[in-house]
C-alpha cells in the first residue's frame, strides 16, 4: 500500500487552485476561435491529411486578457507547488510518489 503523506494545507490549497485554473483555462480555450488574430480561413484538401479552418474575427481583447490572466496564475501556482519547502523533507522515490499523490488529492475520497 502506498504511503500517505501529510501535505501542508497551503500546498494542498495551491494544488487545488492549480487544478481549477487549469480547468478554467482549458474550457475557455475550447470555446475560442482557432486563431487569436483575424484570419480569412483556409482549405488545404490536397495533403495526405486535408485541413480546413473557417474565417475568424480572432479573439476579443477581453478573451486575450482572460487567457493571459489564467496563464499567469497557472504559472504562479505551478511555481508555488514545485518550490514548496515540503519537498525538501523527502528524497528519492518518496519525493516522486508524493508529487504524484499530490496531483490526485482532489480526486481522492475524503477520509471517514
Amino acid at each position: 500500500m502506498a504511503r500517505a503523506y501529510d501535505f501542508p494545507p497551503d500546498l494542498l490549497a495551491a494544488q487545488e487552485e492549480l487544478h481549477q485554473v487549469t480547468s478554467a483555462l482549458t474550457a475557455l480555450l475550447k470555446g475560442l476561435p482557432w486563431s487569436v488574430e483575424p484570419h480569412p480561413g483556409f482549405s488545404d484538401p490536397d495533403t495526405w491529411r486535408p485541413r480546413r479552418r473557417p474565417a475568424t474575427d480572432g479573439w476579443s481583447e477581453e478573451d486575450q486578457t482572460e487567457v493571459q490572466r489564467l496563464r499567469d496564475r497557472q504559472r504562479e501556482l505551478t511555481i508555488t507547488v514545485v518550490t514548496h519547502p515540503f519537498w525538501a523533507t523527502l528524497e528519492g522515490p518518496d519525493l516522486v510518489t508524493a508529487r504524484s499523490q499530490l496531483k490526485h488529492t482532489h480526486t481522492a475520497a475524503p477520509a471517514a
